[in-house]
């Protein structure tokens, strides 16, 4: 069995495209880039409506968007968007943090001139990039969101782990829904390539404590700043309800 960079359109069905897949999909890039209103409910017959489908397949994704902990579920009354806060953005954050730190000292370990190959190939396509879309300079370019989910499965690919490559897929797709939902379309003062430059500098000198030093220094920054917006908004919205509550 070989350990290479993951398929990123892979989600672990095959070939076969099915309607409650479809679904899945759809569904699955609306909440993690933040386009449903977290803590809403989720009732079939509104997600049989919005996405074309009938209720089997809207279950089917449903519950596997359940079992990746992006919808919640109460028992006997249906599903709801997991909420968002600081301190879940905290946790997240810290135990990705250990498990990324694993993986990436396992992969350097283990280093091949493939894998080699692979992230200076990432890292140069990241480089070329604009984080910000051309069409609207206040939004996230999707593209750029590709190769840089690419840049970091990249870094881990070597660890030998499809398991441990697996949980830390599902918690960078978690980050992502953070990242998305505190995105208020400022422009964010830091040198984000020269973080990833850093990261596969060190990665490829086979320096795994300074490697693992700058990517959590890189994880860790890109959640200070969430969790400023974060505080931000809570502002904006109790100004707003003072606001309301004195006309």
């Amino acid at each position: 069995m070989t350990y290479g960079a993951a398929n990123l359109n892979d989600d672990g069905t095959g070939s076969k495209s099915t309607l409650a897949s479809t679904v899945y999909h759809q569904l699955r890039d609306d909440l993690l880039g933040g386009a449903l209103e977290a803590e809403s409910k989720l009732r079939v017959e509104w997600v049989v409506s919005k996405y074309g489908a009938g209720a089997s397949p809207v279950r089917e994704a449903l519950n596997r968007l359940a079992s990746e902990g992006l919808l919640g579920r109460h028992d006997q009354r249906g599903f709801f968007i997991m909420p968002v806060s600081a301190a879940e953005l905290e946790e997240l954050t810290r135990t990705r943090c250990w498990l990324e730190e694993r993986a990436l000292r396992e992969s350097i370990a283990h280093r091949t001139a493939e894998w080699e190959e692979q992230l200076v190939l990432a890292l140069h396509r990241l480089g070329r990039a604009s984080r910000l879309s051309p069409q609207t300079a206040t939004s996230l370019d999707p593209d750029w969101e590709k190769l840089h989910r690419t840049f970091h499965r990249v870094l881990i690919s070597a660890c030998r782990s499809h398991w441990l490559v697996g949980f830390c897929d599902q918690l960078s797709d978690h980050a992502y829904r953070y990242r998305q939902m505190a995105n208020d379309g400022d422009s964010i003062q830091r040198d984000d390539f020269a973080e990833h430059r850093l990261i596969a500098e060190c990665a490829l000198d086979g320096n795994a404590d300074e490697a693992v030093k700058a990517l959590i220094n890189h994880y860790q920054l890109t959640a200070s700043i969430c969790m400023e917006r974060f505080k931000q908004g809570e502002v904006s919205k109790a100004a707003a309800s003072a606001e309301r509550a004195r006309r």
